[in-house]
């Protein structure tokens, strides 16, 4: 395929859902901006995709920006394009799975017989942990990442409040909380968290006017505050963004241990003391069996 026809290509009569990424117009996946360039219309999160992204529609698209418009509105747009036989890129900010309120236009759209495909995207809050250098699973600290939200006039289940999620002491990411960051605090101090647990908050990752915040939980809400950060946040909250990990050489994985065996190496046994050829073995004398993959590091 020719890089013309990847910047451009004959759709299908259907309802695209496309993740712009978190902001940075380079960060749309490669299918996600061929179907941009060649939609017939492209609706947008007018104020969370990058402008520079929407302006390379093909001439003779037709742009509107979603943010005037109310479900049935948005849907019924939609489906008098696709009735038509042309097609729609219904573009998102990030992933459209993450908090992209994406299953009520679906929903509404099957039941006018309209076919949808959901394109994945960069989620911010991998972005954000791009931005700051971080690591959000590290060896021997944390192996589990929670993404959620703080609640506020959006309700959270009960099962899913804050403090029950934060009290496996793992990495939480919260989005759509910069302005509910005291009942953020008070949550994760309620399920035991360390007050000076490090907290990261990444405004408009990847934008030219991207801005970044260390903090930590007890003062989440002030630093917030004076930084003058309300909206298009990512908060990322736990030990796994301490930024003096990095200088401290620890937390190595399994997967690059010189001694761990999986399905692509064999690892090196610590050598035998007094061996006369130094040769490194295993304690039954022999290297161990491959593991059949590196999966389960």
């Amino acid at each position: 395929m020719t890089t013309e026809q990847m910047t451009m290509a004959v759709l299908e009569a259907k309802v695209y859902i496309v993740g712009a990424g978190p902001g940075d117009p380079e960060l749309i996946t490669l299918k996600g901006s061929r179907i941009l360039r060649s939609a017939d219309l492209v609706l947008y999160a007018d104020s969370l995709v990058s402008e520079e992204l929407v302006r390379s529609a093909k001439a003779g698209a037709e742009v509107l920006q979603s943010s005037g418009m109310d479900l049935e509105q948005q849907v019924e747009v939609m489906a008098s394009y696709v009735r038509a036989g042309l097609s729609v890129a219904r573009v998102h900010t990030g992933d459209p799975s993450m908090y992209g309120a994406i299953l009520e236009q679906m929903s509404l759209l099957k039941l006018l017989g309209i076919s949808c495909e959901i394109i994945p995207g960069v989620s911010s809050v991998f972005a954000s942990a791009a931005a700051l250098g971080a690591e959000l699973t590290v060896p021997g600290l944390t192996q589990t990442v929670i993404l959620t939200r703080a609640e506020g006039r959006t309700p959270v289940p009960d099962r899913e409040q804050l403090r029950l999620l934060a009290s496996h002491h793992c990495t939480v990411a919260l989005f759509l909380s910069a302005s509910l960051a005291g009942h953020a605090t008070a949550e994760f101090l309620a399920a035991g968290w360390n007050p000076d647990t490090p907290v990261a908050v990444v405004k408009r990752a990847t934008w030219p006017d991207q801005q970044i915040l260390h903090t930590t939980v007890q003062n989440l809400e002030p630093d917030l505050h004076e930084a003058g950060i309300t909206m298009h946040a990512m908060i990322l909250a736990g030990w796994a963004l301490d930024p003096q990990l990095i200088d401290g050489g620890g937390h190595r994985s399994k997967l690059y241990d010189k001694k761990f065996t999986h399905g692509c190496r064999e690892g090196v046994a610590e050598a035998v003391i007094g061996s006369v050829d130094n040769t490194a073995v295993s304690e039954a004398g022999q290297a161990a069996p491959p593991q059949e993959a590196a999966d389960g590091v």
